[in-house]
């Protein structure tokens, strides 16, 4: 690695011995890693779930697991990404929980997005806003294959699915944003008659 180089999110490097203590049950290797992960860990349960309680929630359950499941980190993946599929798993049996995940619904996943009251002006949107208003299932994928990097064949594995099923998500998640943001197209009144000058 570049000295300079500078690692972000769960990119971030912990050097075995921090790792070692963990796997120990020290408490102290414990809140390197929290200090290290804690942020990266809200950010994506954030991006997914939309909501700073639940994101919160994420965090706690992920580092209160981390305790035990950390025993069983082989260092086959880097810790981050392996901490990172950790956040990703418990954000799914969030929405799963609150049934907002379900692979077997025959109802199409776009059926209730939220529909905007016409596009938004470019300088008036919030992305977060904008992914909350897709569902949940659409959110998860997009956030996971367009922000964290997961390929079609990762979320296949993820979700029991084919690749084409993320692939077909995500299309139409794509599209549906760029409907919101596609800016409204000036409705001209036509009047019947023509005018009288």
């Amino acid at each position: 690695m570049n000295p300079t180089e500078i690692r972000t999110g769960f990119a971030q490097l912990v050097d075995e011995v921090t790792l070692a203590r963990a796997r120990r049950g020290d408490v102290a290797a414990h809140a390197v890693l929290y200090r290290t992960y804690a942020r990266p860990c809200y950010t994506l349960a954030m991006r997914v779930l939309g909501s700073s309680a639940a994101a919160e929630d994420i965090v706690q359950d992920v580092f209160l697991k981390l305790m035990d499941a950390i025993r069983q980190y082989r260092g086959d993946a880097p810790f981050g990404a392996w901490l990172k599929r950790m956040t990703v798993n418990a954000a799914i049996d969030q929405l799963r929980s609150q049934r907002h995940i379900d692979p077997d619904d025959p109802e199409p996943l776009f059926a209730n997005a939220a529909e905007p009251g016409g596009a938004l002006a470019a300088d008036a949107y919030d992305v977060m806003a904008l992914l909350q208003r897709l569902p949940p299932r659409a959110r998860l994928i997009l956030v996971l294959h367009e922000l964290e990097g997961y390929t079609h064949k990762e979320l296949a594995e993820l979700f029991g699915q084919t690749e084409s099923y993320s692939k077909s998500i995500l299309s139409r998640s794509l599209r549906r944003l760029q409907e919101w943001l596609r800016p409204p197209t000036a409705e001209v009144e036509i009047s019947p008659w023509p005018s009288r000058s």
